[in-house]
């Protein structure tokens, strides 16, 4: 038995981090996107056989325990009781260490597909291993615009109006040579206690859904301090793109790539400017944000 998946990568258009909670991790609330753009995962399993194996076209990625997509299959196997040896290949297009995601859209996708093959449909315990697994996985799950709260567990699905209005929207990503941790990223924002408030942030996440605050003004990031303080290339390149274009731009998640809300007149503006300060080597992608369930596109082939 087999099959592909489609992984996109996300953008947080909105990421508030509102503080530490007593049970160590932080609480965040996030407006995110899937795009159009991401990994491709596919999946072989032979029943009666053991074993996880794991293939990139990335060099650089894990290919044990260490990567999320093998632990995701492992526990899917160990929480539905089936012996079975899975075959994993990821056709890695999302970099690594970006915000964009790419680890947890590809664990995401492990879940899906072994819940496709398996003939499981128990959206409750998928829901849970994909929680178990990482803050970013649930919102895959899903594959549509949406509010994340608390560590990423609690999933506000959006109304019909709202969705529609992002779909489509075109985006440009751009990312400098170098990745950012996660880990550091908190840990610094611990540091300085910066943190979002709650209610200003349900405020504005509301005025936005009744159309009363433009998408582009409702662009925030809490990491942009901490970021921006050990990288100012960073918010220099938004800024420049800012004055030089009038495109509204933000860093995606903990960084480091960024995207643009853009048009087709802005496009190559944009990427010169990146090539300009950042070189050959920075990432530059074209793409959209995507909606499975307004576009009827499942991802999957068998």
């Amino acid at each position: 038995m087999e099959i592909e998946i489609s992984s996109p990568a996300k953008i947080n258009l909105s990421l508030a981090v509102t503080g530490l909670r007593a049970d160590g991790f932080h609480g965040l609330t996030s407006l995110v996107a899937p795009l159009a753009f991401g990994d491709r995962v596919s999946l072989t399993v032979e029943a009666g056989k053991e074993g996880i194996f794991l293939k990139s076209t990335d060099p650089h990625l894990p290919i044990d325990d260490q990567n999320i997509a093998w632990r995701a299959a492992d526990r899917f196997l160990r929480n539905f009781g089936f012996e079975a040896r899975v075959d994993i290949r990821i056709e890695k297009n999302i970099p690594i260490g970006a915000g964009l995601g790419g680890g947890s859209s590809d664990a995401a996708s492990v879940l899906k597909g072994l819940a496709a093959l398996l003939d499981i449909q128990d959206d409750s315990a998928l829901e849970g291993l994909a929680g178990e697994l990482g803050s970013d996985c649930p919102l895959f799950l899903k594959s549509e615009p949406l509010i994340m709260r608390g560590r990423g567990e609690a999933i506000e699905r959006l109304g019909e109006t709202s969705r529609g209005s992002l779909l489509g929207q075109s985006i440009v990503l751009f990312k400098p040579s170098f990745g950012i941790s996660t880990a550091w990223a908190y840990r610094s924002l611990a540091g300085l206690g910066a943190y979002a408030d709650p209610v200003e942030t349900e405020n504005r996440l509301e005025a936005w859904k009744n159309g009363n605050l433009p998408l582009g003004n409702l662009l925030m990031n809490s990491f942009d301090p901490v970021v921006g303080n050990k990288y100012p290339s960073m918010p220099l390149m938004l800024k420049l793109i800012r004055e030089k274009t009038g495109s509204p731009c933000l860093m995606s998640g903990s960084g480091s790539c960024c995207f643009a809300l853009c048009d087709p007149d802005t496009e190559n503006p944009i990427r010169e400017l990146v090539a300009e300060c950042w070189g050959e080597r920075a990432f530059f992608r074209s793409t959209r944000i995507s909606d499975i369930g307004l576009t009827g596109t499942e991802g999957f082939s068998f």
